[in-house]
């Protein structure tokens, strides 16, 4: 007998802890090698683990379990499926036997079958014609085919008694919470948990639960509305009583709606956070209380970068297949001032300091689970098209919890823009070990002077949160004013001077 251990496996350095949130292959069910068995989730996304080995697979964690790199999962039972390969060999045996000769059976059929008495006699006399012998041979044939063939039928009435064992169900925080991926689903689809049954562990609400859920809210959508019959037109009073009688428990009985909000409501929930937001969670705290962080501001006029993209917006998409966006443009922005002060390029480890002749920028995604910042690498060395491209990618895959764990790694610094909901003003968090992060803000059409007029122009506050163990604030500000100057000036970008 032979099993292989399936452990956590290493996922990066600052991921200690993962939660199994559901299986994807029952218990005892057998696996192919690399095939999924289930998900887990940890504070960068929702992961699946595959199967190392074929075979059995035998659970060992449950499914809501916190776990640690290198706890057990589950284990393979390599011998059951080696096992298992001879089974069919000797069902083609057993159903091959009882045939005496294909010839004769196909006589057989289609000679009609005499009197049963006729047979009796025939068999205890020798056949002297074919005829006889045809007969003879018919007897014999179709009751051997029926003993092999009603054999196996018993197994499938098994199976369906073992799979309809339901788990025991303990009511605790977890019940009817969804796991992230089925949060993600519900709220692309507008379902809320209340409207979802669970399966899971504790009736967690699963993946495969959600989706199950949405198929059946769209199968209920296509179903055409049934209307009193008009096939028997000699019924047609009966059926409008039927129809009448019918018709009003269907109004009065809606599928699950939102409820009603209460005047003076005290009503309170209380719902674990997530693997990913207790993680976000110490890792702001812990970048507040280790660093010496500071913010410094300035505002931007964007007029020439508005004017840029809306002349060569229609030229780029069809080269390139992608829209010019500001964050390519503030990126390369970046990376030229990264390049040309490393002090906020650089990352403090222990007592040292790292500086980085290459610019890796993080960008700050928005998704259903949590705020992820997965970096674009050398930023410096990549195209504006280079850039859209990437982060599409990124974005895309960080939406549906497909980003791997290589592509949620690095970053010597991050770029983060809630102006695209609709913030004018903020403070960013340091992402640690990175040493700084820039904040883009919402543009708005402001009077400002210039050349001494009060003129309208369409404005961007920036803000540049800092560790001032590293960049003094001379550093930081002057960091800031260039970047200003590159984003004013988006020519002299693009020439690089």
């Amino acid at each position: 007998m032979a099993i292989i251990d399936i452990k956590v496996p290493t996922i990066a350095e600052s991921v200690t802890e993962v939660t199994l949130s559901q299986w994807l292959k029952p218990n005892g069910s057998v696996v192919k090698i690399d095939e999924p068995i289930c998900e887990f989730e940890s504070d960068k996304a929702t992961l699946e683990l595959p199967a190392e080995a074929a075979g059995t697979l035998i659970h060992v964690a449950a499914e809501g379990t916190d776990l640690k790199i290198g706890d057990l999962i589950a284990r393979i039972d390599t011998s059951a499926s080696a096992s298992a390969t001879p089974a069919p060999a000797k069902k083609e045996e057993t159903t091959a036997t009882p045939a005496p000769a294909p010839a004769k059976k196909e006589e057989t059929t289609a000679t009609p079958a005499p009197a049963p008495a006729k047979k009796e006699e025939t068999t205890a006399t020798p056949a002297p014609a074919p005829a006889k012998k045809e007969e003879t041979t018919a007897t014999p044939a179709p009751a051997k085919k029926e003993e092999t063939t009603a054999t196996p039928e018993p197994a499938p009435a098994k199976k369906e008694e073992t799979t309809a064992t339901p788990a025991p169900v303990t009511a605790n925080y977890a019940t009817g919470t969804p796991s992230p991926a089925a949060e993600k689903y519900l709220a692309e689809s507008g379902l809320k948990p209340e409207d979802v049954e669970g399966t899971g562990k504790d009736a967690r609400i699963t993946k495969n639960d959600a989706l199950k859920a949405i198929e059946n809210k769209a199968a209920v959508a296509a179903e055409p509305k049934t209307e009193t019959p008009k096939t028997e037109p000699a019924k047609t009073e009966t059926l409008k009583t039927e129809a009448a009688k019918t018709e009003t428990p269907e109004a009065a009985t809606p599928v699950k709606v939102a409820k009603p909000q209460v005047a003076f409501s005290r009503n309170e929930s209380r719902v674990k956070m997530s693997r990913m937001r207790q993680t976000i969670a110490k890792r702001l705290v812990s970048a507040k209380n280790t660093t010496a962080m500071l913010t410094t501001f300035n505002e931007v006029d964007m007029s020439a970068i508005i004017a840029l993209r809306e002349k060569y917006q229609d030229k780029f998409v069809k080269k390139f297949g992608v829209k010019l966006g500001f964050m390519s443009i503030f990126a390369k922005a970046c990376s030229k001032v990264l390049l040309e002060m490393p002090d906020v390029n650089a990352s403090i480890d222990g007592t040292d300091i790292i500086y980085h002749e290459y610019t890796d920028i993080s960008f700050a995604i928005s998704t259903p689970s949590g705020l992820v910042v997965p970096p674009i690498r050398n930023c410096e060395s990549l195209s504006f098209a280079d850039i859209e491209k990437q982060l599409k990618v990124l974005a895309d895959k960080a939406r549906n919890g497909k980003l791997t764990i290589e592509e949620m790694q690095g970053g010597t610094f991050t770029i983060t823009n809630g102006g695209v909901f609709g913030s004018l003003m903020s403070t960013p968090i340091i992402n640690e070990p990175q040493s700084a992060i820039l904040g883009m803000h919402a543009t708005k059409d402001r009077p400002v002077v210039m050349n001494g007029q009060i003129v309208i122009r369409p404005m961007m506050y920036l803000a540049m949160s800092y560790d001032h163990r590293i960049i003094d604030g001379s550093t930081s500000v002057t960091f800031l004013v260039k970047v200003k100057e590159l984003l004013e000036d988006p020519t002299s970008l693009f020439l690089d001077v």
